[in-house]
């Protein structure tokens, strides 16, 4: 009975770790199909080419000389594995992020190189902690405690933006901060601008032509979440990643 404990005890230890380990990534080398099976009998689901963004392993075996990966926009699937190297893995020290004294926002914004900042609403009332981040966690309900619940779990603000929820992993502890603890449950906001119809008459030039199609994955899914590292000036001056660039299920 007691070796039966400590089996379970064993295997409910490397769950964990390997659930927050950081995700080991693999950069494109060469132009590869990404395709649904590995073998290239089945058609690709696209081309990749070397100037696609990381893509994040799923294992780190190759399969049939394929490795499984998912890509930054979320499609899943095979490339062939001399067309890829494989990052080192980061340890949990490379990827505490260490946030900036903080530069008020504006619609010239590098972030994180999509032009996202260009559709934030009003952005001086954000200051730039770090550009582009990478941070993981769980997605929380943010409306939970709401009279209106929403099925993504997401607050849907007037100014077209999400408000939701993430629960960090360890590693990213430090950027939570006592408006994130006393206004935000403890969670990092994330908001994907210009994500649902804008109602505030004074944000809807920000979003004139443009529309975010992101997908939220469903409340529980640990993810990915990229874009800018920001504390809101107003409110409880709590820590946000926004704009949001992707998010990416795990």
């Amino acid at each position: 009975m007691r070796a039966r404990i400590s089996l379970l005890a064993a295997v409910l230890a490397l769950a964990w770790v390997s659930r927050s380990a950081p995700a080991q990534t693999a950069t494109v080398i060469h132009s590869v199909n990404l395709r649904s099976d590995p073998s290239s009998e089945y058609p690709p689901i696209r081309l990749l080419t070397p100037s696609e963004p990381p893509l994040t392993l799923l294992d780190a075996t190759p399969e049939s000389g394929y490795y499984r990966v998912v890509t930054s926009g979320g499609d899943t699937g095979y490339v062939w594995s001399r067309y890829v190297r494989v990052n080192a893995s980061p340890t949990v020290a490379d990827t505490v992020i260490q946030p900036g004294p903080g530069l008020p926002g504006s619609a010239s914004m590098v972030g994180c190189g999509d032009s996202l900042w260009q559709h934030v609403y009003h952005p001086s009332r954000l200051l730039v902690l770090q550009d582009c981040v990478t941070v993981t966690g769980t997605i929380v309900d943010a409306t939970a405690n709401l009279p209106h619940h929403q099925a993504d779990g997401a607050r849907h603000e007037p100014d077209g933006d999400t408000h939701g929820w993430l629960k960090v992993d360890p590693q990213f502890a430090n950027l939570i901060n006592a408006g994130n603890t006393s206004n935000e449950d403890g969670n990092l906001v994330f908001e994907i601008v210009c994500h649902y119809t804008v109602s505030q008459a004074d944000a809807k030039p920000s979003c004139l032509g443009f529309s975010d199609h992101t997908v939220i994955p469903p409340i529980g899914s640990h993810v990915a979440i990229t874009g800018t590292l920001v504390k809101e000036k107003n409110h409880a001056h709590w820590n946000e990643i926004h704009p949001v660039s992707r998010i990416v299920q795990q």
